[in-house]
C-alpha cells in the first residue's frame, strides 16, 4: 500500500518517475511526493494497520520524516512491541471507525448519515471511468471510503507523473483537472471536519496525530490546487440522517390484474418523501 515514503513492497506503480509548470522533472516529482502522502494517509484508515505497515512507520527516518512536518507519536506509538501495538491499534480502529456510536470514514455516513447514497455510487463511476476496480482486502469497503478516496487520488497523481515523463503534457492536464474535480466533488465536503472529530475522539496518539496531518494535509491540497470548498461535514460527532426521496407514478398498475384497466393520461410522478419511521 505504502511505497516510496515508508519503501514497503507492494504490487504497486513503477517509481520510474520523472517528469512539465516548474520543470517537468520538478514537477513529476512534486506529483510523486504528493502520491506518497495519500498513500501514508489511505494506510492510516482504509482498515486496520497490519505488522508491515506499522513496522515501516516506526523506522527512525520515518518517524523524523514526520516530524518534519508536525506529527509526533507518542510513547504507546513508538514504544510497544510490534505484536501488541498491532492489536491495540485494531482495538482503536473498530472502536473508532467499526463500532456503534463510532464515526465510520465514509462519505456517505459523514454527509448524508447513511451507507450506500449518492457518494457512494458516484465515486465508483468516477472510478470506473478511470479504469480502477476496488479488490476487496481484508474486509469489505466502500467506494466512498476515505481511505480508497485518497488512494485514487494517489493512483491519479501518479499517472500525472508518468505522464510529465513521457511528455504527454496534455495527459497530465487532464488528471490534474480531475484531481481537482475529485477534491470539489467529495473529499474536499468532508475530510476536513471530519479529521479534526477524529481528532478529539481518538485516545491513542497514532490516529489522533494522523488525523491532524490529514486535516493539515487538506487544508494545503485545496489551496494549492487554487480551490475554494465549503466544508460540509463540520465534525458532528452525530450526522442526523437524510430524508430518502423516491419517485413513483400512482397511475402505474402494481399488479397484473389491473392490465386491462383503462388508462387516463399520464401525469408526471411526482416525488414523494419516505421518512425515516425508526
Amino acid at each position: 500500500m505504502l511505497k516510496t515514503l515508508l519503501a514497503i513492497e507492494d504490487d504497486g506503480v513503477s517509481a520510474d518517475f520523472a517528469g512539465p509548470r516548474l520543470l517537468p522533472a520538478e514537477l513529476g516529482a512534486e506529483c510523486a511526493a504528493r502520491a506518497d502522502v495519500y498513500r501514508l494517509l489511505a494506510g492510516a484508515f482504509v482498515e486496520e494497520p497490519g505488522p508491515s505497515f506499522v513496522q515501516a512507520m516506526r523506522r527512525p527516518e520515518v518517524l523524523q520524516s514526520l516530524a518534519g512536518v508536525g506529527v509526533r507519536f507518542d510513547v504507546d506509538f513508538t514504544l510497544p512491541d510490534t505484536e501488541s501495538l498491532v492489536e491495540r491499534l485494531a482495538c482503536e480502529y473498530t472502536t473508532l471507525f467499526a463500532a456503534t456510536g463510532g464515526f465510520p470514514p465514509v462519505e456517505s455516513v459523514r454527509l448524508t448519515g447513511r451507507y450506500r447514497q449518492d457518494p457512494h455510487f458516484k465515486v465508483g463511476q468516477t472510478y470506473a471511468k478511470w479504469g480502477f476496480a476496488l479488490h476487496k482486502g481484508r474486509f469489505e469497503v466502500f467506494p466512498d471510503q476515505l481511505g480508497v478516496e485518497l488512494m485514487f487520488v494517489a493512483e491519479l497523481l501518479e499517472r500525472c507523473s508518468l505522464a510529465l515523463a513521457r511528455g504527454d503534457e496534455a495527459d497530465y492536464r487532464r488528471l490534474e483537472r480531475e484531481v481537482k474535480r475529485f477534491w470539489t466533488q467529495h473529499l474536499g465536503r468532508w475530510v476536513r471536519g471530519y479529521a479534526r472529530l477524529i481528532e478529539q475522539a481518538a485516545e491513542h496518539s497514532f490516529y489522533r496525530e494522523m488525523a491532524r496531518f490529514l486535516g493539515g494535509f487538506a487544508d494545503e491540497e485545496i489551496a494549492a490546487m487554487g480551490l475554494r470548498i465549503d466544508d460540509l461535514d463540520h465534525g458532528r460527532a452525530v450526522v442526523p440522517k437524510a430524508e430518502i426521496r423516491v419517485e413513483f407514478n400512482p397511475d402505474e398498475p402494481v399488479c397484473n390484474s389491473c392490465e386491462g384497466a383503462p388508462t387516463g393520461p399520464s401525469r408526471a410522478a411526482p416525488v414523494h418523501t419516505l421518512h425515516d419511521l425508526r
